[in-house]
């Protein structure tokens, strides 16, 4: 019997669905996963990144528990419209696809509601030097700032029930156009009572220190009166942890994986592969502790191995700048935010905390940090960068999972009843044109 037969017969899954999703910007799954743990059907994951496809795709990655128990359709689009400064543009051909499949499985399962992820990718809001793009990237970034409007065409056409959305801490910062308020202002004005703030990841069961901004939003009439947090019913409650998770940590996280050396790959455990270290960077990090800055670098077995790079910036500043990078992570803390370069040690503090492991992390071990089950995988298995890229880009499952259950508790019990529903025909995938 093989492995995914073995899954399929051993999971009980539930028979009926809490709500139906679609995914924007769903990447390898990690808001689909955190919706389908959360008891939702997710319709549809959207991506113009055909790489993510295989990963999305994969058995033991993404299956619905409930009502058909399929898989999720991956639709390869790109949201924006067609036009002659952006030809690749699909917005019409994804608004054809999901109104038949949603206009589907609205018939089919009527009472259920219905919930827009809109987790835009956050390149267009983080700190990387401009300096250093080039003008194709800089003007991919500069259109991709405008991926949220975008998504509230969609959300103006399909009226969900909910909306959820989730990115980097900064996003509300000025510098990067008003880009979320204005996203916050066009939920309200569509009639959604909405709710902003900035949570750490760690505070909801995630092995990690990871700063995301969330946006909520719930239309005004379905909402329970409890949740609004001011007197006009136009503000929601946004919790800041889960009361029921408690703080986990790297150890608790990983250390129950088999132990392996640079460069060296499981032959069993999918994405448990180190990354190789040049000699000079395996003598930095035998020399690091768990938890210290790189000052030990200065002065090892070795000698100075300090960077000379690094050793410039230094002088220049009279203090030690970079101290992550060659470093390892702490044990018995949650990690350091996990990035799409997490596999490399001159990356952040990215060492294996063990000492007898002198290596980086791997993808295995990023993604159940980012709080990914352990038998997903990432396609291709045997490329790292790859998949570091997905685990980094991706939206923490267990924190998908808490907020969408936070929505779906949000809504009023004059609208959250079980139905009782006889499935007419079987939902079939959107046509392709």
């Amino acid at each position: 019997m093989s492995r995914e037969d073995q899954v399929k017969t051993t999971v009980t899954p539930p028979r009926k669905a809490r709500f139906l999703a679609v995914d924007f910007f769903c990447g390898a799954g990690g808001t689909t996963r955190g919706l389908i743990d959360a008891g939702g059907y997710v319709i549809a994951g959207i991506d113009k990144d055909a790489g993510c496809e295989a990963t999305y795709s994969d058995p033991l990655n993404n299956v619905n528990f409930g009502l058909d128990r399929k898989p999720p359709r991956f639709l390869h689009r790109d949201i924006f419209p067609r036009s002659a400064e952006h030809p690749d543009g699909e917005q019409k051909e994804l608004m054809a696809d999901l109104e038949e499949l949603i206009g589907r499985y609205r018939n089919w399962a009527s009472r259920m509601p219905l919930l827009f992820a809109v987790c835009a990718p956050c390149q267009p809001f983080t700190k990387l030097a401009r300096v250093s793009m080039t003008d194709e990237r800089k003007a991919r970034r500069a259109r991709d700032a405008n991926l949220l409007k975008e998504a509230c065409r969609f959300i103006r056409k399909f009226k969900p029930d909910m909306v959820l959305s989730e990115n980097v801490a900064g996003i509300g910062d000025p510098q990067y156009g008003g880009v979320w308020d204005r996203f916050h202002r066009d939920l309200e004005k569509m009639g959604y009572a909405t709710g902003s703030k900035v949570v750490c990841t760690s505070k909801f069961g995630v092995p990690q220190y990871r700063k995301r901004s969330i946006l909520m939003g719930v239309k005004r009439y379905i909402t329970n009166p409890e949740r609004f947090a001011d007197l006009l019913g136009r503000e929601l409650l946004v919790p800041d942890s889960d009361p029921d998770a408690p703080l986990v940590s790297v150890q608790e996280a990983i250390g129950h994986l088999p132990s392996l050396q640079s460069g060296e790959a499981h032959p069993y455990v999918p994405n448990h592969r180190a990354r190789g270290l040049a000699e000079v960077n395996r003598r930095r990090l035998a020399a690091s502790k768990p938890g210290k800055s790189n000052a030990y670098m200065a002065d090892t077995e070795y000698g100075d191995l300090t960077l000379p790079c690094h050793q410039r910036v230094n002088d220049k500043f009279q203090d030690r700048c970079f101290g992550d990078v060659y470093t390892r992570m702490r044990p018995h803390q949650p990690s350091p935010t996990i990035t799409t370069r997490c596999i490399s040690i001159s990356n952040g503090r990215f060492g294996h905390y063990d000492v007898n492991q002198i290596r980086a992390i791997t993808v295995r071990e990023a993604a159940l940090i980012q709080s990914f089950p352990e038998t997903y995988r990432f396609h291709p298995l045997d490329e790292m960068e790859a998949g570091a890229r997905m685990v980094g880009n991706a939206v923490p499952p267990k924190l998908a999972r808490f907020f969408a259950s936070y929505l779906v508790n949000s809504l009023s019990s004059n609208f959250w009843k079980w139905s009782e529903w006889k499935p007419s025909a079987d939902p079939a995938p959107p046509r392709r044109q």
